[in-house]
């Protein structure tokens, strides 16, 4: 067992110590040489020389640097077969509704997309389809984090479903943020169009926030600002004057009803979302009056400010607010109070009561920020997407605190958030201050702590096609995966083209990384079955025992190979397959991910494929669906293994 336990050792080390990787020529026969004394020199574990001299001979030199599903429905026909962009055989559809959903509902789809595929996936399994729409918004467990992808969902389940939709409000709210109820709201009355205003915090940004952007926040967010409230409330006195002046305003009935229509739009939806946080923050009221500041929810950093783009497009914080404190729940509120004066001063009370206490207790940095109030931020309740917009901010007003948080996370005496950036944000912000590092080594560490993802490779895809945001995603994923994958595979990558090559990334720190890989020899075609040429040889040739070989093949592309079989419509995946088995490696064929990242409509295999899974978007959460996997069943049971946390158990289907 002792010697058995040093050729292994022997043999990690080995290919770890290459710089370029790939299953050695003689693999098979160093394995079964498992008595061998390893041979002594700087590392008793490495290998002969002649050892490392076959594996540069056979793999890749460098050019000089010159720059539980159903069972199968046999009654139906296999669905039809096309051709890709690159002119190479592929399928139309998978052949389930729900799958093709799936995997085609990307961030660049467009909303009729995203709606057509939504009803024909309906029309199949409307339960499924309804948890498949949710997947979509999901920023933690096995969610795609796509926003946008997500609300055009919600705006067709609106007008196919709306009970269904209004009903499973608070549960929808679970998959994203309390902020999603007032943006579908709003999108709902007024056609789809999103809400503008001052620019927040959003995941996808690009750019930080700047001193003017603080400005038009505490012109729009005058909650936040206790002094500036105060003021207000002693100018107005009890607020009858002011009351009695805006109910004189010209036209401020009509006002008032057309507004009121348009919360009549919402089909419900409005009543429903109005419930859900005015259930949280009388809650929440309750817990910070008992001193219980830990369990405080975030529903006050989410609830409309009063006077806020949404509350004017919305009337959300009327209708809040009437929930929480409804006439003759106080002297101030008299039952028979004109609905106008009651409106005026029940918007008073959430602000004043329950917004801006609650928000203070939550420490919010855009609390301090708004005010300017710089030492108070606490740097370790910063959440991930407002590390990366706000951190110019703290550099350039409290540069000595920022500075020592960041010492701190480095030494592990503080953390950093990173759960709601996607892997390419956080590259597309690496930065001087190392904080685009931290964020990074976070999202590995919480990766880690779920389990590990054995013999993995990663195949990334950046042919023409793939240009822009796609081919970010696809570098950003490869390297996640190379570095959360089992040696003697980690940091290793082999990409797409017609001499495709197997790499070990060098660097050290996450640009060094990022920068190796995109000075990689990109052809710039998609020649798939190369690739597998490539593992195929290596498996022959070396005569590699099965355990030793790639286990999981993590393929981020769009989709659009090129032409490689000489049999007429055949896949290239069934290429693959009857390569392998011809060879006597049927058991040893690696299993594909198939990783969508652009709008295209390519499928490479269909539903009942064994050994395969169809996934898409630009999130990591999809990967925790291979951590220390057994094996892959099928595409459909991957699918239905994304949705089949908790939380999708509390959507109800209702119309």
């Amino acid at each position: 067992m002792a010697a058995a336990a040093a050729a292994a050792t022997a043999c990690r080390r080995a290919v770890s110590s290459y710089k370029l990787l790939g299953p050695p020529p003689e693999f098979f026969r160093v394995a079964a040489a498992r008595t061998a004394t390893p041979t002594v020199g700087d590392n008793a574990d490495a290998p002969p020389d002649k050892y490392k001299h076959l594996v540069d001979a056979t793999f890749y030199t460098p050019p000089p640097d010159t720059t539980t599903p159903p069972p199968p429905d046999t009654t139906t026909s296999p669905p039809a077969k096309t051709r890709t962009e690159n002119n190479s055989p592929t399928f139309s559809s998978s052949g389930d509704p729900c799958l093709d959903f799936f995997f085609h509902v990307v961030p660049d789809t467009p909303s009729s997309s995203v709606a057509s595929r939504l009803a024909a996936a309906w029309a199949a399994e409307p339960l499924t389809a309804l948890r498949l729409a949710c997947n979509l918004r999901g920023v933690r467990g096995t969610g795609k984090s796509d926003r946008e992808g997500f609300y055009a969902a919600a705006l067709w389940i609106h007008g196919h479903h709306p009970s269904t939709l209004a009903l499973n409000a608070r549960a929808v709210a679970q998959f994203g943020y309390l902020k999603d109820l007032p943006e579908i709201l709003h999108r709902i009355i007024h056609g789809g169009v999103p809400t503008t205003g001052p620019r927040r915090l959003t995941a996808s940004s690009s750019s930080h926030v700047s001193d003017s952007d603080i400005d038009q926040w505490s012109e729009v967010d005058s909650d936040d600002d206790d002094e500036s409230q105060a003021k207000e409330s002693d100018a107005d006195g009890d607020g009858t004057k002011a009351e009695e002046d805006g109910g004189a305003a010209a036209g401020e009935e009509e006002e008032e009803k057309k507004r009121k229509a348009e919360e009549e739009e919402g089909g419900g939806g409005g009543e429903r979302a109005a419930q859900v946080f005015a259930d949280l923050l009388a809650d929440d009221m309750k817990k910070l009056a008992d001193g219980k500041l830990n369990d405080l929810s975030l529903a006050a950093k989410w609830c409309p400010s009063i006077d806020c783009s949404y509350d004017r497009s919305t009337l959300l914080c009327e209708a809040i607010a009437g929930r929480l404190f409804p006439k003759g729940s106080s002297p101030e509120l008299p039952m028979d109070l004109k609905d106008r004066y009651y409106a005026y001063r029940v918007r008073e009370l959430l602000r004043k009561q329950a917004l801006t206490p609650l928000r203070a207790a939550l420490k919010l940095p855009e609390v301090f920020i708004s005010n300017r109030d710089w030492v108070n931020v606490v740097y370790t309740r910063v959440a991930s997407v407002a590390m990366q917009n706000y951190r110019e901010l703290f550099l350039e007003h409290d540069a000595e605190r920022f500075g020592k948080y960041l010492e701190d996370v480095k030494a592990g005496k503080a953390k950093i958030a990173a759960g709601a950036l996607l892997p390419h944000q956080i590259i597309a912000s690496i930065d001087d201050e190392g904080v685009a590092d931290l964020q990074w080594e976070r999202m590995l560490s919480d990766m880690r702590e779920l389990g590990k993802l054995g013999n993995c490779m990663a195949i990334c895809d950046v042919s023409g096609s793939m240009h822009g945001e796609p081919m970010d995603v696809s570098v950003a994923l490869g390297l996640l995966i190379s570095e959360l994958s089992d040696e003697p595979w980690r940091h290793r990558l082999i990409t797409f083209s017609r001499r495709p090559e197997l790499h070990l990334i060098r660097g050290e720190t996450l640009m060094e990384k990022t920068d190796f890989i995109r000075r990689m020899q990109w052809n710039l075609n998609t020649d798939f079955q190369a690739v597998f040429d490539k593992l195929f040889g290596v498996a022959v040739e070396g005569k590699l025992p099965p355990e030793k070989m790639v286990r999981k093949l993590f393929v981020f592309s769009d989709m659009e190979f090129d032409q490689a079989s000489s049999k007429p419509w055949e896949t290239d995946y069934e290429a693959i397959t009857r390569k392998f088995t011809e060879a006597g490696y049927g058991e040893a064929i690696p299993e594909i991910v198939f990783w969508n990242l652009r709008d295209s409509k390519s499928l490479p295999v269909t539903a009942g494929e064994k050994g395969v899974a169809l996934v898409s978007g630009f999130s990591k959460n999809l990967v925790k669906l291979f951590l220390d996997n057994g094996g892959i069943v099928s595409p459909r049971v991957i699918m239905e293994k994304a949705i089949s946390g908790p939380e999708y158990q509390e959507l109800l289907l209702y119309d």
